[in-house]
This record gives structure tokens, sequence and C-alpha cells, in this order.
């Protein structure tokens, strides 16, 4: 007998976007498995739930779900797909209104400003299975408030035949060997520009992160109550950030038009590009067949440590669900490294849970497992309900850096000032 198939909802919405250890578990295949106690126990036979989910997402969702629904013949699941943009607005709205999903698909970057309507994660429930950048975007005053589902990084692709040219016969491994690489592209290897750090503008700012990560700062106090941008460390981080810019191995205005970027790196124009997981595709695309020897990609190269940016979206139950245990039943379903593998064959989301990245799929394509060890050192900005006000300030900053040489410590000290009178929300 066919069970019921997962319905689709198009939200026709017009509303601005205000933003973007223990042990493992018992179960073999590194599935978070929650005690049965408090908000999961127990499961029913049978339930209607609700969830919404972003753009693309929620479209491809379904063909996921349907699996779901099979292996439980009492569930059904309605999914209304929200357009990334009115995201921000809609559940605002929802929780204003008391009319929420059971549960949600909330990109990182929202998520401090909504977390008061999320349940926290079961009792028992083991968070280790997670990539830990990724989980720390559902942390909030000690509480986890979801898990992280789809999840991206930053990478570095270089041109290996100007690195060649270049003297490298593999990745920079330091902080010193990404600028000799760099700049050895230009001048051994005749490129334009040696590095660019986000193919977008609006990847500018949580690009950057990746170098004050490394260099051993952190964006807010240990405590979330302070935020922490004037720091020694952050300082020289964004010195040497700043030293692309200044030395002419970055473009201070690079074209910010669809392709622009891929069209550097495929023409030899660009020696090395910071990017995330789709870039492959878009640079396959522009390039052709005969241009996948030509590339290679690497994890971020190491000062103190060697963290990039994590981001993505979270997977989270809302409080005012009448189905607690049956959403948990459904988050923890999607945690399953096999479905996690399966849902990257559909939509190509990168798999949040650690051991999906043995499922053959991913363990044997070798560019991809450059993200899945980069994700082994991630961080992700705060899960703070300040956060889109922060980030505005510190990106204005930020600009001011590399587009009008403004120095790195007057920069974070403007940033910090600032960020004291915006505050942490809590």
């Amino acid at each position: 007998m066919r069970h019921a198939k997962v319905r689709i909802v198009v939200g026709l919405l017009s509303l601005t976007l205000l933003a973007a250890c223990g042990r493992p578990g018992d179960d073999s295949d590194g599935t978070p498995t929650p005690r049965r106690s408090g908000p999961s126990a127990p499961a029913p036979a049978k339930a209607r739930l609700t969830m919404w989910a972003m753009g693309g997402d929620g479209d491809n969702l379904p063909k996921l779900l349907k699996q779901f629904e099979d292996e439980n013949p009492g569930y059904s699941v309605d999914v209304t797909s929200i357009p990334w943009q009115d995201a921000a607005s809609k559940f605002r709205t929802a929780e204003a209104g008391g009319v929420t999903p059971d549960i949600a698909q909330v990109g990182t970057t929202l998520m401090g400003g909504i977390t008061d309507g999320f349940e926290p994660v079961p009792d028992g429930t083991d968070t280790s299975v997670y990539f830990s950048g990724p989980l720390a975007s559902a942390r909030v005053d000690g509480r986890t408030v979801g898990v992280p589902w789809a999840v991206d990084t930053r990478v570095l692709f270089y041109r290996t035949d100007l690195a060649e040219k270049a003297g490298f016969d593999g990745p920079p491994k330091t902080w010193d060997d990404l600028k000799k690489l760099a700049r050895g592209t230009q001048t051994a290897g005749g490129a334009k520009w040696g590095i660019r750090m986000a193919t977008t503008p609006d990847q500018d700012l949580q690009n950057s992160f990746a170098f004050p990560w490394s260099n051993g700062a952190q964006i807010i106090s240990a405590d979330g109550s302070k935020w922490t941008f004037d720091t020694p460390e952050t300082i020289a981080a964004y010195r040497y950030y700043q030293s692309f810019y200044t030395e002419g191995i970055a473009d201070r205005k690079p074209s910010s038009g669809a392709g622009a970027a891929e069209s550097a790196f495929v023409n030899g124009q660009l020696g090395v590009l910071v990017a995330g997981a789709g870039e492959s595709e878009l640079l396959d695309q522009a390039g052709g067949p005969q241009f996948k020897d030509m590339y290679a990609l690497a994890p971020f190269p190491k000062q103190k440590s060697a963290t990039s940016f994590a981001g993505g979206s979270d997977l989270v139950v809302f409080k005012r669900t009448r189905n607690s245990a049956a959403a948990w039943k459904l988050v923890q379903w999607l945690s399953r490294p096999d479905v996690q593998a399966r849902w990257y064959r559909i939509d190509g989301a990168l798999p949040a849970v650690r051991s999906a990245w043995q499922q053959p799929e991913l363990a044997d394509d070798k560019r991809l497992s450059v993200f899945g060890e980069q994700l082994k050192d991630t961080n992700a900005p705060p899960a703070n309900a300040t956060w889109l006000q922060i980030s505005d300030v510190v990106g204005q900053q930020l600009e001011q850096m590399v587009k009008n040489g403004k120095d790195p410590a007057k920069a974070m000290k403007d940033a910090q000032s600032a960020a004291d009178e915006i505050g942490t929300g809590g």
C-alpha cells in the first residue's frame, strides 16, 4: 500500500531577510540516539508533522522524506518551502503569532534571534557525532537547541600549474606558504591576482574569520557576555589579511558579477580562490572537462590552528509543537549517516554527521574529502540575538581595511566600541 505523500507548500512570502564530548552513541552507524526521557519519550506510532525548509532544500526534501514515511507508515510530513530571503521575518512572525511548525531548517546566522522558541535537544542525545564547529551554531547560553544538518566550510582552490611555476608541488601548509604561493602565481605564473578571499561580497566577512580563529582569537568571550574584536590576536590576523591587498596580491575591488571569480580562475588570471563546496561545479562548468586537472583543493593553512568558517543550517523543534517526540524522531532519522549521504546525492548538502563521510559517495571523492578534512577544524559565528547587527558593524570595518587601508588596530578598536554599545543581547 502506498503511504501518504509528502506535501509541498510553497511559501508565497514577500518579506525581507534580516541576515545566513561524550563517547559515540550505542548505534554503530553513529546516529545520535536520545535516551527515552524528556521531550522525546516515547515516539508515537502515528504522527502528522509540519516542517519548514529553505529554498531549494524545501523543494528537494520530499524526495528524501518519502523514505522516512515508507519506514514509518504511520507518519506523514507536510513540507513548506520558504525562500531564504524571507526566512528571518517568517520565523519571527510565526513565533509572535503562536503558529509555528513542528520542525524547521534554520540558517546558522538566524539561530540567535529566535532561539527562545526552540526546544533543547532531548536529554542523553550524543551530540559528539556531529562536527564540533557546526554544532557550535546551535548552542545558546549553554543550551543546545538544535543540531547541524547541512553544512559548508571554506577551503583553498588553487591552480596547480601556476603553483608549480611558483615552486609548489603541493598545497600551502602555513600562512607564510599561502602568501608565497599567492605571490608566486603572479610573479612566476603570470596571474594578475594571487588570491581572492571570497567569490561574492556577502562572503567577505565570514571567510575572513578564518584568520583570527586560526591565530588563536575568538570573537566573543567564553561566557558569551562580551564581544572581543580588539584583541592582539585578532588585530595581528587582520594585519596579515590586509597585507594581501596592500602588497598588491589581492584586488581591493574585485568584480562582483556572476561568474567573475570563476572566469578569472579558469583564465589563469587568479591563482588561489577561497570558496565553499559548490565552487567545484561552477569551475568545472566554466572551464569544461579539460579544466578538472588544472586545479586542486586544500584545507586552510595553519598559523596556531587551521580553523575555517562553518556555515549551513540546523534542525530545530519548536516549543509550541504538540508532536515533540515525533519531531525528534524525524531529526534523529535525518541524522542517520546513510540518510545524510543520500541527502548529499539529492541536494548536494554536505553532511554534519562525522561518520556519514565514510559512506562511499563521499569517502571516494578526492575533492570532497578535503571538505570533510576541513570540517574537523571549523568555527561558527555565535548564535546570538545581536549577531546580525554585529556582523554589519565588523563588515564595515573589514571593508575599510581592504578598500581604504584603514589600520587594523583602529578598525578593531572601532568595531569593539560599536559592539560594546550593541551588546550581546544577554
